[in-house]
């Protein structure tokens, strides 16, 4: 990759919003967005314009944006696509973290673009944005077994087993957000995918 790639701009996490949701295996997320904001005593705030709710944080010396769209995970789109439209933020220079059904529990990998393997917060993106090349951070949650259950089963939190490994995943996650803020895509990839 190239070196002069430019970073993260905007840190998306992808959930549901309401206390209702606030534990569910669908707000992973929302959880890691939320700890880079506590981190860097960063405050969310309702954002009208931009359907959710942001919050402004410096990771390595570079200005980036954290939202949570508070639009519903189907929606999700609109509230992304408005404000990296209003601060000219390139698909490339964002990072959508969301929950992974196909990892399990612990597991974190990072990619750019490619399918939203039926994750509707990520099909809404890419309709958005016009384009699926923006980051993604996949947090594994497991997959019940049978997808006529998989509704059901994003919408509980994780048992207490999977909820340590998802936890642990996130720490990992969390050290490789300032290299993505860097620019340093190849080295992040390295990191997070030989844990």
């Amino acid at each position: 990759m190239d070196s002069m790639d430019n970073g993260i701009r905007l840190i998306v996490g992808l959930g549901n919003p309401g206390k209702e949701y606030e534990a569910t295996r669908h707000n992973a997320g929302f959880w890691l967005v939320e700890r880079l904001a506590a981190d860097g005593h960063a405050v969310f705030r309702a954002e009208a314009k931009f359907h959710g709710l942001a919050a402004k944080t410096s990771l390595e010396r570079q200005e980036v944006w954290l939202l949570k769209p508070q639009t519903y995970m189907n929606a999700s789109g609109r509230s992304v696509a408005a404000l990296a439209a209003f601060y000219k933020i390139a698909p490339s220079e964002i990072l959508v973290v969301h929950d992974e059904l196909d990892l399990p529990p612990g597991a974190a990998k990072l990619k750019k673009g490619g399918g939203h393997a039926g994750h509707n917060g990520l099909r809404d993106i890419a309709a958005a944005l016009k384009t699926p090349d923006f980051w993604r951070l996949r947090l594994g949650i497991g997959h019940p077994g049978d997808r006529a259950r998989v509704a059901d089963f994003v919408l509980h939190p994780p048992r207490k087993e999977e909820a340590e490994a998802i936890g642990e995943a996130l720490e990992q996650s969390l050290a490789v957000v300032g290299p993505l803020a860097r620019g340093d895509f190849a080295g992040a990839m390295r990191w997070l995918h030989t844990k």
